[in-house]
This record gives C-alpha cells, sequence and structure tokens, in this order.
C-alpha cells in the first residue's frame, strides 16, 4: 500500500508503478505498456497493463505526456516511489573507504567542503552542507585589534581550531589596554563554552551588577555582541555546474533560475535547517521544497553531528528524476562519517 490513503495500491499496481519509474529514471523517457510488459515481470496481458497505468494516471502518479503513448511518474508518483517502494542499499565497502579516507582529517572548513565535493562526485549532482553556527561551538580564545576609526578586528579560535578574523564597527574608539582588558576578561571567563551561551552569560552579568565591573561589561558587550555573531559563510555547495549536462535541465532559463537560487544561499540553507531536528534522511520532491526555482528538483537531506549534538544539514540537490536508491545512501554515508571526522574518537 502507499504512504499516501488515498493511493492503495495492490500489487501489481506497486510493481508496475516501481518498474516504470525504475526506467524513466534510467532512460528519461515515457515509459510504454510494451516496454513494462518486458520488464515488469508480471504475468498478464498488455491490455490488463495499460488499465492499471490508466488508474495509476487517475490517480495522480502518472502523466501521459501529448508526443507520447508512454507515461512519466508525477512528483506525487516520486513521493510514493520513495516512501513505500523504493529499495535502498548501503554502500560498497570501497565508497565507504573513500569516504573515511576523504574525510579523515583537517579542520572543520576543509572537512565540509570535502564533503560536499564528495557527494556532488558521487551522485553528479550538487552537494551541500550547512556550516554549524559557530554561535553553538566553544570558543578558545579571543583577541581585539584596532583598526582605524571606531573599527575593531575580533580574532576568534574556536575549540575546533578554526579561526575567524571579523571587523565589527563600534560606537566609539576603543584604545589598545582597553581591547586587552575585555580580551582578557572574555578569555579568563569563558573560554571552552559556546558563544550563544557567553552572550546571555553576559546580559545576565549586566543586569545584576552593580560595582565597578558594570563599565568593563558595557565595554565587554559592545564588543563581544558584535564579535561573536554568526558569520555569513554558512553553507558549502559544490556541483553546481553538473546539472548542465543533465536531461531534464537543458532549459536556459530554468538553468539561470537555479543558479539564482545557489547565489540566494540562505533560501537554500532554510530549507536545510528545516530538516536539522528530523532524524534519518529527508526527501524534498518538487514543490515540497518551498522553493520556486527548485519545482522540478529534488533534495535529499540528513542532519551531520558530533558529540551527541546536531551540527548542521547536508544534502544532493538533482532532477527529480534521480537515483534516489543511489543518492540516499551517499548522504546517509556521508553524514554518518563527517560526524565522526568532526568528533573523533579518543
Amino acid at each position: 500500500m502507499s504512504s499516501d490513503p488515498r493511493h492503495p495500491l495492490d500489487p501489481r499496481a506497486r510493481q508496475l508503478l516501481r518498474t516504470l519509474i525504475a526506467r524513466h529514471i534510467q532512460d528519461g523517457g515515457p515509459v510504454g505498456s510494451q516496454t513494462l510488459a518486458r520488464h515488469a515481470g508480471l504475468d498478464v496481458s498488455a491490455a490488463t497493463i495499460r488499465n492499471i497505468l490508466s488508474d495509476l494516471e487517475e490517480a495522480g502518479l502518472l502523466a501521459s505526456p501529448h508526443t507520447s503513448a508512454g507515461r512519466v511518474p508525477t512528483a506525487q508518483g516520486y513521493r510514493v516511489f520513495v516512501d513505500s517502494l523504493l529499495q535502498v542499499k548501503p554502500l560498497r565497502a570501497q565508497e565507504m573507504e573513500r569516504l573515511r579516507g576523504e574525510l579523515g582529517g583537517g579542520g572543520q572548513q576543509s572537512l565540509l567542503g570535502s564533503a560536499s565535493e564528495l557527494m556532488s562526485a558521487m551522485t553528479h549532482f550538487v552537494g551541500v552542507v550547512s556550516v554549524p553556527r559557530r554561535e553553538q561551538l566553544a570558543f578558545r580564545h579571543i583577541d581585539f585589534v584596532p583598526l582605524d576609526g571606531q573599527r575593531v578586528m575580533a580574532i576568534i579560535v574556536f575549540a575546533d581550531h578554526e579561526v575567524q578574523n571579523r571587523i565589527i564597527q563600534t560606537r566609539r574608539s576603543f584604545e589598545t589596554a582597553e581591547l586587552e582588558r575585555v580580551a582578557n576578561y572574555l578569555n579568563q571567563q569563558f573560554a571552552g563554552r559556546p558563544l550563544g551561551d557567553i552572550r546571555a552569560a553576559l546580559v545576565d552579568e549586566l543586569r545584576h551588577a552593580r560595582d565597578e565591573m558594570e563599565a568593563l561589561l558595557s565595554q565587554t558587550m559592545e564588543l563581544a555582541e558584535q564579535a561573536l555573531v554568526p558569520g555569513d559563510d554558512d553553507m558549502l555547495l559544490a556541483g553546481q555546474n553538473r546539472l548542465i549536462g543533465v536531461q531534464d535541465l537543458s532549459d536556459l532559463d530554468r538553468l539561470r533560475e537555479l543558479f539564482d537560487a545557489f547565489s540566494r544561499k540562505r533560501e537554500i540553507l532554510q530549507l536545510l535547517e528545516r530538516t536539522i531536528r528530523a532524524p534519518g534522511v529527508r526527501i524534498f520532491i518538487g514543490e515540497e521544497t518551498g522553493l520556486a526555482p527548485l519545482e522540478g528538483m529534488s533534495l535529499v537531506t540528513a542532519p551531520y553531528g558530533a558529540g551527541g549534538r546536531t551540527l548542521g544539514v547536508l544534502g544532493v540537490i538533482g532532477p527529480t528524476r534521480m537515483a534516489y536508491e543511489r543518492v540516499i545512501p551517499v548522504v546517509q554515508a556521508t553524514a554518518s562519517v563527517l560526524g565522526a571526522a568532526l568528533h573523533p574518537e579518543p
């Protein structure tokens, strides 16, 4: 039975739908009843196959292009397929070894970039990884360097050894000695804590401070609230150009829309973050993404994490006619290996 109670499928209909979608993913064109008679493994007449296909079309799971006697799956048909008909196998041992080998070490940014590149190379679509928000990660050390006018450079070293330099605009000029006092206070009081916790703690301390520390904490807040906000580099994409050769995406205007969507990464990031609390793989088909430029596309995502904490989401963007049984295990395995690489066992 399909996952949609409106479309209960008997075993023959399930087999025909599964075979038709598999052939369409493989060949790209409409699939006719004669092809299904050869490949579905059902001992039924061609007339019976045509009747079942008509029922599937009436249920909204298939469509008939005007130029062909064959049928193609609809987005709803793909949804039934991935929810209840798809048979997914784990990655082969050599592919897992490749993932572990190429995600075996290095800084966080390098690992995330490698993960998006690997997913793109292994699926031939677009690999995407959301970067963990820095406010979730502990910092080891911070320094402030005065620049010209009312600008200060904050140099933040995180617990994963990543270093970020952020230029911040302050309401007044700060002397070097003042900046050193603020940095020393942050380093002594808060090293090892996530940045979000630090901001909350500073706000709480300011609320209760009534002594000589108030002035220092006020200076700290002005610098910290700007220096410790999440940066703009919040997602990595790899493989956008792979979409140019995809048969379903040969229309140049369509490609232009897609590349505009990739340039507006925040929309895709918001979609990824919708999945961050959902365990396991999630699949968005066509309009389910909620993004107009991604209609006709699918997004396969999985959360990744370290130390029992979800840090972000990764996934693959490609045409709806993708080999889901191939893409899903790639996404699953990459999430697992990336999490292990970010939090190696002692």
